[in-house]
């Protein structure tokens, strides 16, 4: 039996890790330079600024990204005011007693419900019982349902984050709780409630189910006027092209499949850099 020394073991362990880190990222790099390959041909002004013609196997993608965009900043306007006012309330006022920890608890279930759920629920709610159709502001409330859970858990780890000796101090000072939160406490945790934003902004860009039923369009050739219009969505786009229509060109598919990969990795570069900038500002 060999017997590993205390170095040779850690050496080991590194190469394990090391090993099942690159199995991880691989399949993503290779992910990544497929569709880069198939679909860079594609890629143009008149691609990205254009309308589809010819039953969408010519033309442009436009229509689904001003849609993309158009539901991501109703989503984002709706969730992210409403999901830090409740992180607030339940890390800083409310009482720990049985029922906040029921609350706390639905929160945590309802961040694992299927994104197909919510877009019945929507469709159910929103567009039948609420008449506001297939549209807009019924997709961006689908969605702005589905990711509140996320925004609320991640901010109430944010505001976790900052120590407890900081409110201590300020309230020594004579310095009132909502001050305390406003001046101290969400200034130090911003960085961790950006984070969590933006990375839930990259995710509803590029769900599906929920905006199938609400919100997207098969084909509409013209721009959005209201956000009572339905709208093309770049990842509803792509599962129609891809599936259902014949002879259609595979550099559009994957052309398309490009733009909504830009546009999510673009948004988690920028959740990096909001929580690099912040940290270096951070007072602890």
């Amino acid at each position: 039996m060999i017997k590993l020394t205390p170095k040779l073991s850690q050496k080991l362990s590194y190469l394990i890790l090391f090993l099942a880190t690159v199995l991880v990222i691989m399949p993503i790099i290779v992910m990544i330079f497929i569709i880069v390959k198939n679909g860079i041909s594609v890629i143009n002004w008149e691609f990205l600024s254009s309308m589809p013609r010819n039953g969408m196997r010519e033309g442009g993608i436009l229509p689904a990204i001003v849609g993309t965009f158009a539901i991501v900043m109703c989503t984002t306007m709706l969730t992210l005011p409403t999901g830090v006012c409740a992180a607030i309330y339940l890390n800083e006022y409310a009482r720990d007693n049985t029922l906040t920890r029921l609350i706390k608890l639905g929160i945590v279930n309802l961040a694992g419900v299927p994104s197909v759920v919510y877009g019945l629920f929507g469709f159910g709610i929103f567009v039948m019982f609420l008449k506001l159709g297939v549209s807009i502001i019924a997709g961006a409330l689908t969605l702005s349902i589905m990711e509140l859970p996320v925004i609320i858990t991640t901010s109430r780890n944010a505001l976790n984050s900052v120590p407890y000796s900081f409110r201590e101090a300020s309230w020594a000072l004579g310095v009132s709780r909502w001050q305390t939160i406003r001046c101290i406490v969400l200034p130090n945790a911003l960085s961790g409630i950006m984070t969590g934003a933006v990375l839930s902004i990259a995710r509803i860009s590029g769900e599906t189910a929920p905006i199938l039923f609400t919100a997207a369009a098969f084909y509409v050739p013209h721009l959005p006027h209201s956000i009572f219009d339905q709208v093309m969505t770049l990842p509803y786009h792509l599962y129609i092209i891809s599936t259902q229509i014949p002879n259609m060109p595979s550099n559009v598919i994957f052309g398309t499949a490009l733009v909504l990969l830009f546009m999510v990795l673009t948004m988690s570069f920028v959740a990096i850099f909001i929580r690099i900038y912040f940290r270096k500002h951070r007072k602890w």
